[in-house]
């Protein structure tokens, strides 16, 4: 296979206080729609209107691009995580919630016989 030698490219190439090209203000506006997909937490507090310089623009497109790379990593080590089990936790819920059930309903029973003999004694008999 052929080496191809890529020239460097001149100092000019890159100023930051030159005011940005079309092709970078398209590369900011596409950049602002995939961060606004991000999670809160990710999002960049950068004001992309008020972006002019290649300097800036190059700040905010190192800004995002990170908080992507950053986002794709926590949800890459979510997903690897061992998952909890929580069978024992659910029925221990469950099984308490019975026993409150449960004493509750004695309870109303109480009461509802009390009541019902109260009412029994106070009736005049025929």
């Amino acid at each position: 296979m052929a080496l191809i030698r890529v020239p460097k490219p001149p100092k000019s190439a890159y100023d930051p206080d030159r005011p940005m090209s079309s092709l970078l203000k398209s590369q900011i506006e596409h950049l602002r729609e995939a961060e606004g997909k991000l999670p809160l937490r990710y999002r960049s507090e950068w004001y992309i209107k008020a972006i002019r310089t290649e300097g800036e623009a190059a700040r905010y497109i190192r800004d995002v691009t990170e908080a992507i790379h950053d986002a794709h990593a926590d949800a890459e080590r979510a997903r690897r995580a061992p998952k909890r089990k929580r069978v024992i936790e659910i029925a221990a819920v469950a099984d308490e919630r019975y026993e409150r059930e449960s004493a509750r309903r004695a309870t109303k029973k109480r009461s509802a016989a009390k009541r019902t003999k109260r009412t029994r004694a106070k009736r005049p008999k025929k």
